[in-house]
């Protein structure tokens, strides 16, 4: 029998947000300053399902499944891959949280996540 993800995330509510032209999933919960969770490759936000509960006691948690994985949008590539840099992704997160309305928040990846967390800070 298959576990509904949104079963893992108990008291978190799902959002589907609009940046671009693209949605993306995300499921939002817990108190306290925005932290941003960027699963790695090729995960997506269930990737979190068990430290999310526990950090969103202190932090208020949002879980999005990046471009092309899980939930959200999967544009096609082209040659020049830009749809899926880091760059774009690290945009993409960046508009979901303001959507959201976070406009300054914690962010923490793991593995290509954490990529994308990088090209946001020193972008």
């Amino acid at each position: 029998m298959m576990t509904d993800s949104a079963d893992l995330y108990p008291g978190f509510t799902t959002h589907v947000v609009s940046v671009d032209g693209l949605s993306f999933f995300a499921r939002v919960g817990g108190t306290g300053p925005a932290l941003l969770c960027l699963h790695g490759y090729p995960q997506s936000h269930v990737c979190w399902h068990r430290l999310a509960p526990l950090l969103a006691n202190d932090f208020t948690i949002v879980a999005i499944d990046m471009r092309g994985y899980g939930q959200s949008s999967a544009p096609a590539s082209d040659g020049s891959h830009t749809q899926y840099s880091k760059r774009t992704m690290a945009r993409d997160a960046v508009g979901v949280m303001r959507q959201l309305g976070y406009e300054r928040f914690h962010v923490m990846g793991h593995d290509r996540g954490a990529r994308v967390a990088y090209r946001m800070a020193l972008d």
